[in-house]
């Protein structure tokens, strides 16, 4: 059964989509309107200044600013934030911030500009971030993307990670797009939480005792995942997985974050369509594809905030 450990977080976190204003800055205040939206469609959690969040197309002063004007308001004990860059002083630093506005946890990508690199290159990167932060308070989930990172965190990794720092490195997000890498990490770390990347995985995830999902289309699919992670051990939970899939599939067809500012777009004024360089907005003609891809697998979508 999923990890019920008193105050880990556990659940169906939305890897959050990053509003951006005219200017392609950051809209603090659209922001924290969409994670509240988030919320009341059902997350448990948002994932802030991740991968669909695009931070790593925002400096670091940029993230940082961002966070302080999170810290303004009730949202950071929902929120576990990417942190991870090229540089451990970068990491470290915007860390520090996450802890200091009382956020959950941190999301850490490894350093991922050089590839090839070893095990105990990777091992000492996280464990500079930790001992440079030097905080009990940390709680750090290890983010598993190989496809953007070109890294892979292996099991040996992952179990030195664990075994130096049991308190601090607590979880970790796997967006292999693998089950049977997901089931690995589950099967080698019973009480270590990992996360699927995607709501493809949530129910057989539950099913060997993981905590939830952290997944980029739950910024359009929140009501039917947190259905689903509500009702998992009924006896509609694999047909609902089956229709969530088959969603999550739809959306997928198109580049994630495009499509899915322009769904939002639709409902919410032409500047949720801004994306930051090299990513470029989705054209009117393609999302109405995704749409109408969407109603065809029954779903009518309402973004309004």
């Amino acid at each position: 059964m999923p990890s019920e450990t008193p105050g880990r977080p556990q659940g169906v976190f939305a890897a959050a989509l990053t509003p951006l204003d005219e200017t392609l800055a950051p809209d603090h205040g659209a922001l924290i309107d969409h994670y509240r939206w988030l919320l009341a469609q059902g997350c448990d959690g948002i994932v802030c200044l991740g991968t669909t969040g695009e931070a790593n197309s925002f400096s670091l002063d940029e993230r940082l600013a961002l966070l302080d004007a999170l810290g303004e308001t009730e949202l950071p004990p929902r929120l576990i934030v990417g942190t991870g860059c090229c540089a451990v002083p970068d990491t470290a630093r915007l860390t520090e911030k996450a802890l200091a506005i009382g956020a959950a946890g941190v999301l850490v990508l490894p350093p991922f500009y050089y590839k090839g690199v070893s095990d105990d290159g990777l091992f000492a990167a996280f464990a500079a971030v930790i001992e440079r932060v030097a905080d009990p308070r940390l709680r750090l989930y290890l983010y598993h993307f190989p496809k953007m990172t070109g890294l892979d965190l292996g099991l040996d990794l992952i179990g030195r990670l664990i075994a130096a720092y049991p308190r601090t490195v607590t979880g970790l997000k796997n967006s292999s797009g693998d089950w049977d890498n997901i089931r690995a990490m589950l099967e080698a770390f019973p009480g270590f939480d990992v996360f699927a990347g995607s709501e493809e995985f949530l129910l057989p995830s539950l099913r060997l005792g993981g905590p939830g999902c952290m997944s980029a289309t739950v910024n359009l699919l929140a009501p039917q995942t947190a259905a689903l992670y509500a009702g998992w051990r009924g006896p509609e939970a694999d047909a609902a997985q089956d229709r969530l899939t088959a969603l999550r599939r739809a959306l997928s067809r198109y580049p994630a974050i495009p499509a899915m500012k322009a769904i939002l777009a639709r409902d919410r004024g032409a500047r949720w369509a801004n994306l930051r360089p090299p990513l470029a907005p989705l054209g009117a003609a393609q999302r109405d594809e995704v749409l109408a891809a969407l109603r065809g697998l029954g779903l009518e979508l309402s973004t309004a905030a």
